[in-house]
């Protein structure tokens, strides 16, 4: 596709604006973190590690974070079992309503969180009671839209794989769970793993669903946030906190392209 020079600049240069849109606020964030203010204030009126200390010795904060990645882990454990299956049912298998299971599984990404949240919290209510919200409750509750992620991931790279090399492992004697260990499963670990570490990663920062499926003592990193955002005395530690979960969830996300382009490099 031939672009004039006019063109190209000017794609370059609508590039570059979306890009500081989108970054420009999170690198506020961070230098924030490093501020002598206690206000929320840009540029920073100085230097200072104060603030890292207090959160480093925040048992709230500490709690929070320790509550998010065993949220974000056992989301991600379920998710990869059920998505992986639901993936491997849809894109290897053909029976009367493939299609309508496949729109139901994506479905819950697709629906604005609050939706979910409630429809959680009014399923979970009647089923268990709200008295007996927890840790399950929200892990189960991020485990709906994070099931979507490992699906979308091992479906496309089965897709891709098609079945002409199991087929032909069958065909050489192999039994089933040979032709998965030794086949199948070193095409997909690539798309297993993307998809695990992208359903951390959105698991670890979500806090409308989370505030549905929790109960007044389980606390995630984003929901203590939330909570001490506008207390004048914490809004420092705040700014550390939000810093920490901004790098808590670019590096799942990092790390998840990397494998799928060194995957997807390898199969060139």
């Amino acid at each position: 596709m031939y672009l004039t020079a006019r063109t190209r600049v000017a794609l370059r240069v609508f590039a570059a604006l979306v890009l500081l849109f989108l970054y420009v606020p999170l690198v506020i964030v961070v230098l924030n973190a490093f501020n002598k203010s206690r206000v929320f204030a840009f540029p920073p009126t100085g230097f200072t590690l104060d603030w890292w200390d207090r959160a480093a010795h925040s048992d709230a904060a500490v709690t929070a974070l320790w509550t998010s990645v065993r949220a974000g882990i056992g989301a991600m454990l379920i998710a990869l079992v059920l998505g992986s299956m639901a993936a491997f049912a849809v894109q290897r298998y053909r029976f009367f309503g493939r299609s309508t299971i496949s729109f139901l599984v994506i479905l819950p990404i697709a629906l604005p969180g609050i939706v979910t949240g409630i429809a959680l919290n009014a399923a979970l209510s009647t089923v268990i009671g709200e008295n007996n919200f927890g840790l399950i409750t929200v892990i189960i509750g991020h485990a709906t839209f994070c099931i979507v992620i490992v699906f979308n991931n091992v479906q496309a790279r089965l897709r891709r794989m098609g079945g002409s090399l199991e087929e032909a492992s069958n065909d050489l004697g192999a039994t089933g769970w040979q032709t998965f260990r030794f086949v199948t499963l070193p095409n997909v670990r690539g798309a297993l793993v993307a998809g695990a570490l992208l359903a951390f990663g959105l698991s670890f920062d979500e806090i409308v669903v989370t505030n549905f499926t929790s109960s007044p003592d389980v606390q995630t990193l984003p929901l203590w946030i939330f909570g001490n955002l506008f207390r004048p005395n914490q809004a420092p530690v705040v700014n550390v906190v939000a810093a920490v979960l901004i790098v808590a969830a670019v590096v799942p996300v990092w790390l998840a392209q990397r494998i799928s382009d060194d995957v997807a490099g390898s199969r060139l």
